[in-house]
C-alpha cells in the first residue's frame, strides 16, 4: 500500500489528529496523509533551506545559545518573506508565497496539527486516575503474603532486547512468582531451498532463551512459562486452553512488543505498534473485567520520543501535544498513536494502565552487555570499528590498489551526521527495566506516563571523542542537513560504483536514523516520576560511562557485530560480565570510569582475546 492509496479509516492519521486553520481556529475537514506529519515533508527540498540550516548550526557551535540561534532564524525567515513580497510586487505576481518558495524554500502553513482530545475535563480525569490508583492499591494489598507480592505477569516481546532484560531481572525478583512469556513458534528453513526443516516450539525457544540468559538452573527456570501467541491477533493469539488459566491468575500484563525499525513504512509501523497495542489493551481489559479477577494493572512500554521534535518546549510527562516540528519517522508517530489509544482505554474503559517511556536504550550499565543487539547506537559504532579494522589491515594481505581502495572506503564510512552540540538521550537497559519492574508494584504509577530517560545527555562531540579513545577511529562530524542532502547521496553513488552496496546501504540507514537525532535542538525530556513515583535512585546513570562500555562491548565481545551466534555471544558476555564485576570491585567505581588506556592494560593482563577466555596463572 502506498501513501497515494486511501487508508482504512482506523489506520488514517485523521483518526487521531486534526488540521486546524491558524486564523479562524476551525477544523479543516481534509484527509491527513502520514507523510505530512514527518519532518522530512516540511524541509530539505531547497538549496537555500539546506544552507540556512548549516549556517544556524555553525552559529550554535560558536555561541552555544539556542535562543539566539532561533531568534536569528526567525529574522532570516522574515527577511526572506519580505524580499519575496518585494519581488512579487515588482513582477506583478499576486501570490508572494510562490516567489518565497521558489527563491528561498520558505513555506508558510495556513494551518497546524493537533491531537484530538478526550472530552473529559482535567478535574474529571484527575478524579478517575485517583480512583484507578486506589483500585490498584486494594488489589495489590489483597495478594500480599508475609510482605511478599506473588505477582504473575504476562510478557509480550520477551525475545527482544528490553524483553530479555525484563526476564533476567524478573528471575531475581522475589515478588514475581511467575512470568508467562508470549512467543511465536520459529520456522527453521534450509538456506538454499528455503524449505521448512524444523519448527522450534515456544517451549523450545524459551528453554534456549533461558540458557542464553544464564537462567537455566531448575530454581530460576521454574518461574517462567512460554506459550504460543501473536500480539497482532485478537486475544494475542493465545489458545482458549491457555486463556482460561491466565484469566484466573494473571496480576499484570507487560506489553513490550513493538517494531523499532525507524525506516519501516507507515503501514508496517502502524500494524506492529498501534494494532499490537490495541490487542494487548483489549486483552488486559478482559482480564480486568472478569469476575473475581486478580488483575492489577497493564504496563505499556512506549518511548519518550512519542513527543517528536519539541525543540522549543520540554516534553512533559503528563501531557502529549502534536510536535510543532513534527516527527522524525513513522516509528515515533505510530508509538504516539499507540499512547493515545492507551489514554482512551484509561479514560473511556477505566483500564488500569501505566505508561513507561524509555529514551534510546543501550546495553546495561556495568558491562554494556546487549545480548547480540546490533541496532540503533550499536550500528554506527560497528561501522566505525569495521572501517578501522580495514585501515589497520596488514599490507601483505592485498596489493596497493586494493589497499588504497579499502582505505578510501574506510574513511568514507567514518563520517557521523551530527552537530557537535546535539544532545542524544541514551539510557542503559538495566535502568529502564528496573523502572518497569518497579512499576508492577507502584499503584501511584497507574494512569501516569513516566519517562525512563536521563538528565545527563551525551553530545555528538563526546561520542566522537569516546570513539576515538576506545576504538582509535577518527570520526568526522558532518553537518546533518548537508550530509543528508548532499554528502550521503554522493557517497552512496561512489560506493556503489566501487561495488560496495552493503556499506552504501549501511551508511544510508545510519543517515536515516541519526540524520535527525543528531541535529542541534533535540527535545528535552522531563524526568522526575522515575524517582518520585517508581522509587528509582535520584542519581541516574552516567551517559558517558554507559556509552564507553557500549563501545568496549561492541569491540571486544561482538567484534563489531561480526560475532553473530547467540550462544557464543552469551558465553562471551558471561566472561565479560565477570571481568567487569572484578574490576568494579577492585576500583570501587563503574568500569566506564576507567580510562581507555588503563582498561586496555587490564584486558592485556587478564584476557586471551583471541579465544575470549580469562588467562590463568
Amino acid at each position: 500500500m502506498t501513501e497515494s492509496t486511501k487508508l482504512p479509516p482506523e489506520m488514517s492519521p485523521s483518526h487521531y489528529i486534526e488540521r486546524v486553520n491558524l486564523e479562524t481556529g476551525e477544523v479543516i475537514d481534509r484527509e491527513i496523509l502520514p507523510k505530512q506529519l514527518l519532518v522530512s515533508h516540511h524541509r530539505d527540498y531547497h538549496i537555500v533551506d539546506v544552507q540556512a540550516r548549516r549556517f544556524m548550526s555553525r552559529l550554535m557551535k560558536e555561541t552555544g545559545d539556542e535562543d539566539l540561534v532561533r531568534q536569528r532564524m526567525k529574522k532570516v525567515r522574515a527577511m526572506g518573506h519580505k524580499t519575496a513580497e518585494m519581488v512579487a510586487k515588482a513582477l506583478r505576481r499576486k501570490d508572494p508565497q510562490e516567489i518565497s518558495k521558489a527563491l528561498f524554500g520558505l513555506k508558510e502553513k495556513e494551518y497546524f496539527f493537533r491531537y484530538k482530545k478526550h472530552p473529559a475535563t482535567r478535574e474529571e480525569i484527575d478524579a478517575l486516575l485517583e480512583e484507578l490508583q486506589e483500585q490498584a492499591a486494594t488489589k495489590l494489598a489483597a495478594i500480599s503474603q508475609d510482605g511478599k507480592l506473588p505477582l504473575r505477569v504476562l510478557l509480550t516481546g520477551g525475545t527482544g532486547f528490553v524483553g530479555q532484560e525484563i526476564i533476567w531481572q524478573a528471575a531475581n525478583d522475589p515478588d514475581i512468582a511467575e512470568m508467562v512469556v508470549l512467543i511465536r513458534p520459529k520456522e527453521i528453513r534450509d538456506r538454499k531451498t528455503k524449505e521448512v526443516i524444523e519448527v522450534h516450539t515456544p517451549a523450545r525457544r524459551g528453554e534456549d532463551l533461558l540458557k542464553r540468559l544464564w537462567l537455566d538452573t531448575p530454581e530460576l527456570s521454574a518461574k517462567f512459562r512460554f506459550i504460543a501467541g501473536d500480539v497482532e491477533k485478537p486475544n494475542l493469539g493465545i489458545s482458549d486452553e491457555d486463556l482460561e488459566g491466565l484469566r484466573a491468575t494473571l496480576t499484570h500484563v507487560i506489553h513490550c512488543a513493538a517494531s523499532v525499525a525507524f525506516d519501516d513504512p507507515y503501514e508496517a509501523s502502524f500494524s506492529a505498534n498501534v494494532m499490537g497495542t490495541l490487542n494487548a489493551l483489549e486483552f488486559s481489559h478482559r482480564l480486568q473485567s472478569a469476575p473475581d479477577s486478580p488483575f492489577i494493572a497493564h504496563l505499556g512500554i512506549e518511548t519518550s520520543y512519542i513527543h517528536g521534535r519539541q525543540v522549543n518546549n520540554v516534553a512533559r510527562e503528563d501531557d502529549m501535544v502534536f510536535p510543532r516540528n513534527f516527527y522524525n519517522n513513522y516509528y515515533e508517530l505510530t508509538k504516539a498513536m499507540a499512547s493515545i489509544e492507551t489514554e482512551r482505554y484509561i479514560l473511556s474503559k477505566k483500564l488500569r494502565v501505566t505508561q513507561l517511556c524509555p529514551a534510546i536504550v543501550i546495553g546495561e550499565y556495568r558491562a554494556g552487555n546487549n545480548r547480540g543487539d546490533t541496532k540503533v547506537v550499536n550500528a554506527p559504532v560497528n561501522v566505525f570499528g569495521r572501517a578501522h579494522q580495514t585501515l589497520k589491515q596488514p599490507k601483505g594481505k592485498s596489493n596497493w590498489v586494493e589497499r588504497s581502495k579499502g582505505t578510501m572506503i574506510a574513511k568514507m564510512a567514518c563520517v557521523f551526521p551530527g552537530d557537535p552540540s546535539a544532545e542524544i538521550n541514551l539510557i542503559p537497559v538495566d535502568w529502564v527495566v528496573a523502572g518497569i519492574i518497579a512499576g508492577l508494584k507502584k499503584p501511584k504509577a497507574v494512569g501516569r506516563r513516566v519517562h525512563l530517560a536521563t538528565d545527563n545527555r551525551l553530545r555528538s562531540q563526546e561520542i566522537k571523542e569516546i570513539v576515538g579513545e576506545e576504538l582509535g577511529v577518527d570520526v568526522k562530524l558532518a553537518d546533518p542537513t548537508l550530509h543528508r542532502n548532499v554528502t550521503l547521496p554522493a557517497l552512496g553513488t561512489v560506493l556503489k560504483k566501487l561495488k560496495q552496496e552493503r556499506i552504501a546501504n549501511a551508511l544510508e540507514k545510519l543517515g536515516a536514523i541519526f540524520g535527525s537525532y543528531s541535529e542541534w535542538g533535540q527535545p528535552i525530556h522531563e524526568v522526575g516520576r522515575d524517582v518520585s513515583i517508581l522509587g528509582l535512585p535520584e542519581q541516574r546513570p552516567n551517559s558517558r560511562y554507559a556509552f564507553r562500555m557500549l563501545t568496549r562491548h561492541n569491540r571486544y565481545v561482538q567484534d563489531f557485530g561480526q560475532v553473530r551466534d547467540l550462544d557464543e555471544i552469551s558465553r562471551r558476555e558471561k566472561v565479560w560480565w565477570d571481568l567487569c564485576h572484578e574490576l568494579e570491585e577492585e576500583t570501587g567505581g563503574p568500569v566506564g570510569a576507567i580510562s581507555a588506556d588503563e582498561f586496555r592494560r587490564h584486558l592485556a593482563e587478564r584476557m586471551d582475546l583471541e579465544a575470549f577466555e580469562r588467562k590463568t596463572g
